[in-house]
């Protein structure tokens, strides 16, 4: 019988942002495949709500309190992990968002929104959605000579979408930051690659998406038919993707890519 490459059975994944619907998902789908997972996230209450569907599955997870843009915290976590599952193998870092404070609207032009609210853009999505977690758990992987790093990234960090200028500015960052390690750590055992979603509807989007009655709205009506396949994605389409990327058997020879589920969003123009 051929190997099982998607099998993840004795593996540790630190899902940060597991709190979030996609996040969620992504740690429901990894504890399916096999892996012992860490579900890292601000709200114990959501975490743990996250523990409980992978437990009830049949899966093992544990939450741990962190806060994504705090190295202090982050390092903390990994303490309690490394004497709870044991040491780190796969990273997912699906923490992030779009703030409103920094979308371009009829009233809010480009050029009145503060640097300080483009900082705590910056922060959320890439300080702590890729660069301290990366810092954080990356070394002890490269030490061991063994990782998979998942960054999530966006379709607007390739195309950059009308409003959200300073997340589609982060995320891009993000795919940079990618590559930079990619290369950097090749030669370690440690791969690292990023995720990049389509239109899922969440928390964070829904009421730009979906008018009360529950008809899409015009943004929403743009986005789909911008989207060959005609409809949004729903987050459990996110998890085989990730479980290619964070299978040391299935994606040996994969690092530095950036993997689009996105109902071809990023192939179609006009």
């Amino acid at each position: 019988m051929p190997e099982n490459l998607f099998d993840l059975s004795g593996e540790v994944a630190v899902v940060i942002g597991a709190t979030g619907v996609l996040g969620g998902a992504l740690a429901e789908g990894l504890a399916a495949a096999g892996a012992s997972v860490a579900v890292l996230g601000r709200s114990a209450e959501r975490g743990q709500a996250c523990v409980d569907r992978i437990t009830k599955a049949g899966g093992e997870a544990s939450f741990y309190a962190a806060d994504a843009v705090s190295a202090e915290s982050l390092a903390d976590a990994h303490r309690q992990i490394e004497a709870t599952l044991g040491p780190p193998t796969i990273l997912v870092n699906a923490a992030g968002g779009n703030d409103p404070k920094v979308t371009v609207t009829a009233e809010r032009a480009f050029e009145t929104i503060a640097a300080a609210d483009w900082r705590s853009a910056f922060d959320l999505n890439l300080v702590g959605g890729a660069l301290l977690p990366c810092q954080e758990f990356g070394p002890a992987m490269v030490k061991r000579g063994k990782g998979s790093i998942i960054n999530i990234a966006s379709v607007s960090a390739h195309l950059p979408l009308s409003r959200v200028v300073a997340y589609s500015s982060a995320k891009a960052a993000v795919l940079s930051l990618t590559q930079f390690l990619a290369r950097e750590w090749a030669t370690k055992g440690v791969r690292v690659n990023s995720l990049t979603p389509g239109f899922f509807p969440a928390e964070q989007n829904r009421a730009l998406l979906y008018n009360p009655d529950g008809s899409p709205t015009p943004r929403a009506q743009q986005i789909l038919g911008h989207t060959p396949m005609a409809r949004f994605g729903t987050s459990q389409e996110l998890i085989g993707a990730a479980v290619f990327l964070a299978s040391a058997k299935a994606a040996s020879f994969v690092t530095g890519i950036d993997l689009r589920v996105d109902g071809g969003f990023l192939a179609q123009t006009i």
